[in-house]
């Protein structure tokens, strides 16, 4: 719609809405025609303001501009913002060198997946003053480094699975006795002396294999190991996704109805929510950044919010996914930037080893 929308407008046009747009991300109040006027620049300097206002109502009348109230300015729609988008995506949207000396900052050094977008989502969070999303996938043809069990009681058990590109899955199991911490122990030492390296989905065929073989001895440990994995890794799983979110707060001064707020908040504190919204809509195969609106389809209590996100890849193969949810009214050309210049940085520094050397 957006790419359709920008090819049908003037460039006079297309700069009457960037303006507005800009304007508007950076008061938060409708914009007028003298407003505009002021910030001319390219296509529009020298034009009046009824010139303007003109232009205002061509774009109003083709769903890109609405108008608060009678004697009020104009504000974009979604339809407006997502032209102003196709825009930047046309152009390649810059980063600050002083946000890209930030970037380097806090991700140097960091060596695996986990640690890497652990510490992305807070790094976007605090860039883009929205919500910085994280995505870690560990899939089962990765190697097993280390799983470790904590007893929590009442049947209730605690799996951490630990893989070779440095993914960290935690799971809670639920078991039919409630085994002593010993028993735990065993089964974690089992694991890790006899797989570690192995891939996730070998394990499990092994250890169906080595019931079968085994002294009687063992009969029980391995039982007991072969139940517990089942629920670490359950048949079929392919993909183990872990998330981490940060900056949920930056959105509080965003939204003044509390109703909506709450349902917000509901909606992104689900963090299988947000693991299914980053797979419906980020897949491997793309370039560049995704900017999507209308996340109310999807979930309801994101009414409002926008996605903006990438893979995240090492070599060409997907290891997750990098995101900020915020407004319709954030600093789209900076938040573009970051995602991408994130995404491109995890690459560099898991696959290529050196951490400080730019595009």
């Amino acid at each position: 719609m957006g790419q359709g929308l920008t090819a049908n407008l003037s460039p006079r046009k297309l700069a009457v809405l960037t303006a507005i747009v800009e304007e508007y991300v950076s008061s938060g109040e409708p914009v007028s025609s003298q407003a505009v006027v002021r910030s001319a620049g390219g296509e529009i300097v020298g034009l009046s303001s009824a010139t303007i206002r003109n232009l205002m109502v061509d774009l109003s009348e083709a769903g890109l501009l609405e108008q608060p109230h009678t004697s009020a300015g104009r504000i974009p729609t979604a339809s407006g913002f997502r032209v102003y988008v196709e825009r930047l995506r046309g152009g390649n949207p810059a980063l600050t060198e002083q946000s890209r000396v930030v970037i380097d900052q806090q991700l140097q050094g960091i060596g695996s997946t986990q640690g890497f977008l652990e510490r992305t989502s807070s790094v976007l969070a605090a860039l883009s003053s929205g919500v910085g999303v994280a995505l870690a996938s560990a899939r089962i043809s990765d190697q097993l480094e280390h799983i470790y069990f904590s007893r929590l009681g009442g049947g209730r058990i605690m799996a951490v699975v630990v893989t070779r590109p440095g993914v960290v899955r935690d799971r809670m199991l639920t078991v039919g006795s409630d085994l002593a911490v010993a028993e735990l122990e065993a089964a974690a030492s089992y694991l890790n002396e006899n797989f570690r390296g192995w891939t996730l989905d070998a394990i499990r065929e092994e250890l169906g294999h080595r019931i079968e073989t085994e002294r009687s001895e063992y009969q029980q440990l391995l039982s007991r190991v072969k139940e517990l994995w089942k629920q670490a890794l359950p048949a079929g799983e392919t993909v183990v996704q872990t998330v981490y979110v940060d900056g949920v707060a930056n959105l509080v001064g965003s939204h003044a109805d509390r109703d909506r707020l709450r349902a917000m908040m509901q909606a992104l504190e689900a963090k299988q929510h947000l693991v299914d919204l980053l797979n419906a809509y980020i897949d491997a195969q793309q370039k560049s950044v995704r900017v999507v609106f209308d996340l109310e389809e999807y979930a309801p209590g994101m009414e409002g919010l926008v996605l903006v996100a990438a893979p995240a890849t090492i070599g060409g193969e997907t290891r997750g996914a990098l995101a900020v949810i915020g407004p319709q009214r954030m600093q789209y050309e900076q938040t573009m930037g970051a995602v991408s210049y994130v995404a491109q940085l995890f690459d560099r520094m898991l696959h290529a080893g050196n951490p400080t050397e730019r595009p």
